[in-house]
């Protein structure tokens, strides 16, 4: 029986190859089970990175709303979440029991912009979820820092408006969980 000996090159390989494994599976343990079946790995890269998710309601019939645009959100524990006013169409979607939303991942432009169709998101990696309300202050703090390093020159103004609001009523905190 000979045994075929590994060149340093393919030990490396070996490795590197072990290292991203391990790295895969970590997150897939750390992603509540419904995200992990939903979410290609590219997709789960791109929320942690990008600056915007776009995202539109859908119909009881599984059309999408003709409301959608870009908002800011961070991605934690396997869901997008975000803080709205209660007058928004996205609070009020979900009032009117339309709880699923597709989602489109990346930073593609205002939507509805004068130059160009704006329906340039259209082309991204999306996702369809299922849209709760949270009063869970503790995920708003943790919503709060993720705004401070996504969005550091426009936080500063908009924080303590989105933290009195959150606790008024006036504004909500939603979670968007893939399916």
């Amino acid at each position: 029986m000979s045994v075929k000996r590994r060149t340093a090159r393919e030990s490396d390989l070996t490795r590197r190859e072990a290292v991203q494994l391990g790295v895969a599976v970590l997150v897939a343990l750390a992603w509540p089970a419904r995200s992990r079946a939903a979410l290609a790995p590219d997709v789960a890269v791109l929320l942690e990175r990008s600056g915007f998710v776009y995202l539109s309601p859908l119909t009881s019939d599984g059309g999408e709303s003709r409301c959608h645009g870009e908002v800011w959100y961070g991605w934690l524990d396997g869901a997008v979440v975000l803080i709205t006013s209660r007058t928004s169409w996205k609070a009020r979607a979900l009032a009117r029991g339309l709880s699923r939303a597709r989602i489109w991942v990346g930073d593609h432009g205002r939507v509805g912009r004068v130059l160009g169709s704006g329906e340039a998101f259209r082309e991204a990696p999306s996702f369809e979820a299922r849209a709760t309300q949270s009063a869970d202050a503790a995920l708003l703090d943790r919503l709060m820092t993720t705004y401070r390093r996504k969005y550091p020159n426009e936080i500063e103004s908009w924080e303590s408006r989105m933290r009195a609001g959150f606790e008024s009523g006036e504004r909500l905190l939603i979670r968007y969980a893939p399916l």
